[in-house]
């Protein structure tokens, strides 16, 4: 009897996606050769279709945009850390046929952090307040005792950054962007925003910096993380998030853990110094 699986990345655009790489780089290290991962250009309109097109081989999807909260209505059971968030990016399948939704990127932001050694902070700072940012507002809950300040574009997105922190238990103050020159104070920043947003910060890194998150990985290093490195502060970055949810994916997916987060991180790597 074939044990085969399947497993997938959707969204739209999906093209630049990295995790059919770390999946079957973990896939071929846990012996699980006969299991396929793909990506799948799917928007909003195509989500339902493709997930009712799907047989009992599939153990499993990770979700990008603009599918994270689209998805939240056709799944059967949604996880507490998903739900305080409005945002699934991992689905499991069940043997009876259910679908399980759950984040993997809150716990994946708190895990890269501890590999670097940032296990509590008293204070941090978001730029940006999209999608990652109320998942980083999340993490923030569980590793933060103090406020956070979201440096933001619009009154409509500082409300919205101030209401998730209501949400999550955190005290969010909010500032216009054009100030996020006065960003990097606290001991955490964790930067959210597209590439190229942050550029011209990188001049205003202070001399003794903290610790920086930025959740880019291509281009790498953003000139901002070069900027924080170059002055001694500890750099987190896109493909520490990346890996770090996806090995719990291919946990829920596949049930065997832990899985291979050094193995999954060399094929990161290498796929990012080819392109």
């Amino acid at each position: 009897m074939s044990t085969a699986k399947h497993a997938a990345v959707l969204g739209s655009p999906i093209g630049h996606s990295l995790s059919p790489v770390l999946h079957r780089a973990a896939y071929a290290e846990l012996g699980l050769t006969d299991w396929t991962y793909d990506r799948f250009e799917v928007d909003e309109a195509g989500l339902p279709g493709f997930l009712d097109g799907l047989d009992a081989t599939w153990a499993g999807l990770s979700l990008t945009m603009p599918l994270k909260r689209a998805v939240i209505p056709l799944l059967d059971e949604v996880s507490d850390t998903a739900r305080a968030v409005e945002a699934v990016n991992t689905v499991v399948f069940t043997e009876d046929g259910r679908r399980l939704g759950d984040n993997t990127d809150i716990p994946g932001m708190i895990a890269a952090l501890r590999e670097r050694g940032v296990e509590k902070v008293e204070a941090a700072t978001i730029l940006g307040a999209g999608a990652t940012a109320s998942s980083a507002l999340a993490a923030l809950a569980r590793i933060c005792s103090g406020p956070v300040t979201a440096f933001v574009r619009s009154e409509a997105r500082a409300d919205e950054m101030r209401g998730w922190g209501k949400r999550l238990g955190v005290e969010v103050h909010t500032a216009d962007w054009a100030e996020a020159v006065h960003a990097f104070d606290a001991p955490l920043v964790i930067a959210t925003t597209p590439a190229g947003s942050t550029d011209a910060l990188a001049p205003y890194v202070p001399e003794r910096p903290g610790t920086l998150f930025d959740v880019l990985y291509e281009p790498w290093p953003t000139p901002l993380a070069a900027a924080w490195a170059e002055g001694g502060g500890a750099v987190v970055g896109g493909l520490d998030l990346l890996v770090h949810q996806a090995v719990l994916q291919v946990e829920q997916h596949t049930g065997r853990a832990p899985a291979p987060l050094a193995a999954m991180r060399a094929a990161g790597e290498a796929a990012l110094a080819e392109r």
